[in-house]
């Protein structure tokens, strides 16, 4: 708690240290803090003062400030960089934070920045570049310990004895063959409690979930949360150990996913940036919202359709706004669980038309609920019974059509390629009002007007 209130009065200094243009003093207090607090500062600056803090961040650490940034905000760091630059901030990173960093440059970029690195790094660096970004090869770091399952637990401290520091993270050794074919893992507890003269064979674990290389990052976070894992080994088709994963990066994954199903259901980037640049923010927005504009046309161009049973009845006009509000509120409920369950790896081919059946039954017996309470307020409040019975059946119309449609749609646009989350929300608005004004528009011209 002490900690907590420090930083927080740390971070309030530094506010008022920008107000004053006191750049040493912001220089010093920057710098005290950890490179996810530096990042966090960052972040939450306005832009005008984003580049000011980034040139006052001391050169030992910016690799690891950078790392801990937003995409966006790294692209924008980054593409005032030359290759060197780059070559030198990533100095002493781990291979996977590298190459997180490399995917955000221009692809002409990064051979030069390849260049400029050792030749070690350059490899270990490659092979992982080779990979997509979004699999377990993208994710994974190759600096492992590795040992052989016929030397002693003695043999295996010894070894480690020679290293200046283990990677971070490290719960396991890996046990792998002369040829790196991965066998199992060594958990540093059993190394440390067995005897010395014990052969790791006697002690290893081979009931281990390892990650093919080409596994999704989505997949692969469903392992680890599944499985409860700290790290994974990441092995090829032929069982080589390739790298591993570890929890730091899966956390990084799960973020993003939710930031991007977060942001995609308003349309916006996954990489959209809160303090970003007008210039930035209003034509990303602006697109979006033209894509809106043309549904919005196509739901008011059904009531235009029925002009005729407006001009008629003025109550058509105060009540239509109901039954396409609760469609779409009820559309949204299914949408939302429907990529929820996507997203968990929950829906296969086997439970598909079970879950349309069980959302199209809820969305039915919603309808029901409110066909009568919507009917009976309605009957009270125009003394028209006929006109609570159009709108109850209207109502229970479109709550089943939005149920269907909140179902179908994540499923069907998967299959074409379209991100559900992003495409999802603005289609379904779209079929929720039309369903709702054709279906109650229709049953009082068929009823009131005819």
């Amino acid at each position: 708690m002490t900690e907590t209130k420090d930083q927080n009065n740390l971070l309030t200094k530094l506010g008022s240290a920008i107000d004053s243009v006191t750049l040493n003093q912001v220089r010093h207090i920057l710098n005290n803090l950890r490179p996810p607090d530096i990042a966090h500062q960052l972040e939450t600056a306005p832009h005008k003062f984003r580049h000011i803090l980034w040139e006052l961040v001391d050169p030992e650490i910016t690799g690891e400030v950078l790392q801990e940034l937003s995409d966006e905000m790294q692209i924008e760091f980054l593409n005032r960089m030359d290759g060197a630059e780059v070559a030198s901030l990533t100095e002493g990173l781990d291979v996977d934070d590298i190459v997180d960093i490399l995917q955000q440059l221009p692809d002409q970029m990064i051979p030069e920045v390849l260049n400029a690195m050792s030749g070690q790094d350059r490899l270990r660096v490659e092979s992982v570049l080779t990979y997509r970004e979004d699999t377990a090869g993208g994710l994974m770091d190759t600096e492992v310990i590795t040992v052989r399952p016929d030397i002693t637990v003695d043999v295996v401290l010894r070894y480690l004895r020679r290293f200046e520091e283990i990677p971070d993270i490290t719960d396991n050794l890996f046990v792998v063959s002369r040829n790196d074919l991965f066998l199992g893992t060594l958990p540093l507890g059993k190394l440390l409690t067995s005897s010395p003269t014990t052969t790791v064979r006697e002690v290893m674990n081979v009931d281990v979930q390892a990650i093919h290389v080409d596994l999704t990052d989505s997949d692969v976070a469903q392992l680890f949360q599944r499985h409860d894992l700290v790290s994974a080994p990441v092995i090829d088709d032929a069982n080589h150990l390739l790298g591993r994963i570890t929890i730091d990066d899966v956390v990084d994954v799960i973020v993003e996913d939710a930031d991007h199903s977060l942001l995609a259901m308003a349309g916006l980037s996954h990489t959209e940036d809160t303090f970003s640049s007008i210039s930035r923010a209003a034509p990303r927005r602006a697109v979006w919202l033209g894509v809106n504009l043309v549904t919005a046309i196509l739901a008011s161009s059904a009531i235009s359709l029925y002009t005729e049973a407006l001009d008629k009845i003025v109550a058509l006009a105060i009540l239509m706004p109901i039954v396409a509000s609760m469609g779409g509120v009820a559309g949204s409920q299914t949408l939302t669980v429907v990529i929820r369950g996507m997203a968990l790896g929950q829906i296969e081919r086997s439970n598909v038309s079970w879950l349309v059946s069980k959302e199209f039954v809820v969305g039915a017996l919603n309808g029901l609920l409110y066909a009568l309470i919507l009917g009976a307020i309605v009957s009270l409040w125009f003394n028209d019974w006929v006109m609570a019975f159009i709108i109850g059946l209207a109502m229970a119309i479109n709550l089943m059509a939005a149920a269907l449609a909140g179902t179908l749609l994540p499923i069907v646009l998967r299959a074409m390629k379209i991100d559900p989350a992003l495409a999802g929300t603005v289609i379904l608005t779209t079929v929720t009002d039309i369903v709702g004004f054709v279906s109650f528009l229709g049953l009082a011209t068929m009823f009131l007007i005819s």
